[in-house]
């Protein structure tokens, strides 16, 4: 949808302004994809039941069907709808919630099948902490689907609005401008198999779990 080249909004990293971050949902409401600055690094964001719009974000980052997205949750309260959680694994939830870790959990019924791993049923599921994404998620009042955004045939991920600019002229609505963030992605942990597995080393230092 997006051919344009992408809005760049800036806005306070402490004290993000409403009406600025408004623009931003109006987009994602309407089928866009968004760059959005996390705990980790920045991250593509899009409408939860688009599939439209799920599907250009994977084109965007060189993704396949078995490559999880990852649903973006303002708190675990938002996790029972998409994720079936026993007691050892919401332990494991609330030390690392909210932070820099996408858990792999498996999908309930509610998670449409396009959005979970085609052959295993689980779906990623991450609580952010920051101000300028969680006043976002309140604003657009449902989860959001995401992922990290590292450009096709890269190894890390971006976290300068304008390297994103230049990286994506086309394809991206709008690049939410808080100033730099952490340059690593996320902490991955599959839960889905029994005993917690450590996918991806990231910003989350898995200690925390008492990984």
């Amino acid at each position: 949808m997006a051919s344009r080249a992408p809005l760049l909004i800036d806005v306070h990293p402490d004290n993000p302004q409403p009406r600025l971050l408004q623009q931003a949902q109006q987009l994602l409401a309407a089928g866009d994809i968004v760059a959005v600055p996390t705990d980790s690094s920045y991250a593509l964001v899009c409408h939860l039941d688009d599939k439209d719009a799920a599907d250009r974000m994977r084109q965007l980052r060189g993704l396949d069907a078995k490559q999880h997205l990852a649903i973006l949750c303002r708190d675990l309260s938002e996790l029972a709808t998409y994720a079936r959680v026993d007691n050892a694994q919401y332990r494991m939830l609330k030390l690392g919630t909210p932070g820099p870790f996408t858990f792999i959990l498996e999908a309930t019924k509610e998670v449409p099948r396009r959005l979970s791993h085609p052959q295993r049923k689980t779906i990623g599921l991450r609580v952010p902490e920051g101000k300028v994404l969680q006043m976002l998620l309140d604003l657009h009042g449902a989860p959001l689907l995401s992922t990290t955004l590292i450009p096709p045939g890269a190894d890390e991920p971006l976290n300068d609005a304008q390297d994103i600019a230049e990286a994506f002229p086309h394809g991206l609505a709008a690049i939410i401008d808080a100033g730099a963030c952490a340059a690593q992605p996320t902490t991955v942990v599959d839960l889905s198999q029994g005993d917690p597995i450590v996918l991806r080393t990231g910003r989350g230092n898995p200690a925390q779990l008492g990984l």
